[in-house]
């Protein structure tokens, strides 16, 4: 059921009292869209923040976990050691992370947060589901469905040649401390 669902948006319509006319309506429909975060976006990591209610970015609401069904490397690189989905599929690791639904202002957040097209693009990517908190749909652990990511294309070459990870951790043991962009030691926007 879930194969195809970041393609179609999530509809969703919510039921209004409208007592004064006499009986219920319903409020224009929402539209959802899957997306996949791996690195600083997760729960625990410096910028989940960015997509919690009280941020006024937009609804982002935890699905679940899964894991890439293609292998990509991910790598902790730049100058502020950001991690970066290279868009390179059946190299490095099925990657680790967690599936978001959003609405369209979080999308429109997200897509400007990642430097959506620049510095990102946002790509679908299908995934393996290894658990399911998401609501309606309740599709099975190993299911494989699908949602966007963001993963670049612009990278420097010798990224191909450093560790890919299967699961970024800001907090982890590689040692390299990722740089916020509200930090004052980083200039630019970019990596």
């Amino acid at each position: 059921m879930l194969e195809l669902l970041a393609q179609r948006p999530l509809i969703l319509g919510l039921p209004t009292d409208h007592s004064r006319s006499g009986g219920m309506s319903y409020l224009p429909p929402a539209y959802m869209t899957l997306i996949f975060v791996y690195g600083t976006l997760k729960k625990g990591q410096p910028n989940h923040f960015r997509i919690q209610p009280d941020q006024a970015n937009g609804k982002a609401e935890f699905c679940g976990h899964a894991r890439t069904v293609e292998r990509y490397p991910l790598v902790i690189a730049g100058n502020y050691n950001i991690p970066a989905l290279l868009n390179r599929p059946g190299e490095g690791q099925r990657v680790q992370g967690e599936v978001y639904k959003v609405d369209n202002t979080m999308l429109a957040f997200l897509d400007a947060f990642e430097g959506c097209p620049s510095m990102y693009q946002r790509t679908l990517a299908q995934l393996e589901l290894q658990d399911w908190e998401g609501g309606e749909q309740s599709p099975t652990a190993g299911s494989i469905m699908e949602a966007f990511v963001y993963s670049t294309t612009s990278y420097q070459p010798a990224w191909l040649k450093q560790t890919f990870y299967e699961s970024y951790d800001a907090y982890g043991d590689h040692g390299l401390t990722y740089i916020n962009r509200d930090d004052k030691r980083r200039t630019g926007y970019g990596f």
